[in-house]
């Protein structure tokens, strides 16, 4: 049987968020499947929604978290969401992006969010 070991992990999630000129489901499918690969992210899941007149939204299950895309077809830019509770794999899941044909704008350096620890009396 195999050994698993348990892993404390402190509560932080670091947070990417930025957008990509291109609204092609299927390309978009096939940059953000090799992106997450080539970070060693373990891919759990992944779903789509297409809405009746334009548009979807994508959504990856990862074991360290989630991706998230939602299009806005008629600019012409699709949005997107990591959540990844490994820093590593997002600092480097955001530099293979640098290497796309495609320019990805990212809001900001990548966020990382914590509890607020609330002392009770």
């Amino acid at each position: 049987m195999e050994n698993i070991q348990h892993k404390q992990l402190p509560p932080i999630v670091y947070n990417l968020k930025g957008w990509i000129e291109l609204v092609d489901e299927i390309k978009l499918k096939d940059i953000f499947d090799a992106l997450l690969n080539q970070s060693d992210f373990k891919i759990l899941n992944y779903t789509s929604h297409q809405f009746p007149v334009n548009g979807f939204t994508a959504f990856w299950l990862l074991a360290e978290s989630h991706l998230a895309l939602h299009t806005f077809t008629e600019n012409g830019y699709t949005y997107i969401e990591l959540s990844s509770c490994n820093q590593g794999k997002a600092k480097n899941f955001k530099k293979l992006t640098e290497e796309l044909k495609f320019d990805v704008n990212w809001d900001e350096e990548i966020a990382s969010s914590e509890p607020i620890l609330i002392k009770t009396i």
